[in-house]
């Protein structure tokens, strides 16, 4: 009597590579649906269209750089609201980082409520974005507001202050960019945690007390995190919308109208037909300008941060 044994054939590297490709695949496509969907094919379509004139009711029609040429060499509102911006981001970031990483070293301190404290100061960047926010950021800084009614117990002669008058408006703005600073502050926080509580000792015995251990280990150390926040509040501060388009919509006299308000009003004016090529071209001149800024700031990591 003969046994017949099934033996399953070995299975082979190639085939093994096969069917983990294949599963990664299948995972990995509803990301990569979505980045196609949302992100590539809109950014060629955009692309497409800055060099059209194009309303979105009737088929776009190409007329080459006109748009850029128009931007750089006939549109007085580009440039000041290009230098708004550039003056939010450049005032609004460094305030925002340095206030986060105080807050931080503040809260790095063990308490028993320190997790609540945490959190409560993590609040604003859970809800500083929002619609409400911004409209009670408004409610807050008008003549009859809260800050004015605070500020006039102290000082009468500025009751009724006017905050969104041109000058005084943008930093109501900054205000509150900086008050958002929760994000920043966490990432501080942990990389306070990493910081090994050795190198504090050894500066203890060598000396150094207090501010000293600040300045000579627990900032150059900080400086990989201080770069990324850096970077990343940079790039977010040059594409704010909801402060400048809710509070103030670039009143009074475009000095707050933000970069991005002003490409939102090309594509989608409130009278006349939409600009969406002009907006298009606008958009893709703020890619630029942002690559270009975090590339310089990527050129001056090697003189400043920390890599030992």
């Amino acid at each position: 009597m003969t046994t017949v044994v099934n033996r399953r054939k070995p299975r082979t590297f190639k085939s093994w590579i096969t069917q983990e490709s294949t599963a990664g695949y299948v995972f990995s496509l509803p990301f990569i649906i979505g980045f196609l969907m949302f992100m590539l094919i809109p950014m060629g379509l955009s692309l497409y269209y800055s060099f059209c004139k194009y309303d979105i009711q009737n088929d776009p029609s190409w007329i080459g750089l006109d748009n850029y040429v128009k931007i750089f060499t006939n549109d007085k509102i580009f440039s000041k609201a290009l230098g708004v911006t550039c003056y939010f981001a450049l005032v609004g970031t460094p305030l925002k980082v340095i206030f986060a990483l105080i807050v931080a070293l503040i809260l790095n301190h063990e308490t028993k409520a320190v997790g609540l404290y945490r959190a409560t100061y993590y609040l604003p960047s859970i809800i500083g974005g929002s619609v409400a926010v911004a409209i009670l950021w408004r409610r807050l800084f008008e003549s009859n507001g809260t800050i004015n009614a605070i500020i006039s117990k102290v000082f009468p002669g500025m009751a009724g202050y006017n905050w969104f008058s041109e000058g005084p408006a943008i930093w109501v703005l900054i205000i509150l960019t900086v008050w958002q600073f929760g994000s920043s502050m966490l990432i501080f926080l942990s990389a306070l945690k990493q910081i090994p509580r050795e190198l504090y000792e050894a500066a203890d015995v060598d000396g150094a007390h207090g501010i000293q251990q600040f300045f000579r280990v627990t900032l150059p150390l900080l400086t990989p995190t201080i770069f990324f926040n850096l970077v990343q509040q940079t790039i977010n501060s040059f594409l704010a919308f909801t402060q400048s388009k809710l509070i103030t919509n670039g009143a009074p006299r475009n000095s707050t109208l933000f970069y991005t308000v002003y490409q939102y009003n090309k594509a989608f004016p409130n009278q006349g037909k939409s600009q969406m090529g002009y907006a298009s071209a606008l958009a893709w001149i703020m890619l630029i300008l942002v690559s270009v800024v975090t590339i310089l700031l990527f050129k001056t990591r090697n003189k400043w941060v920390y890599d030992g």
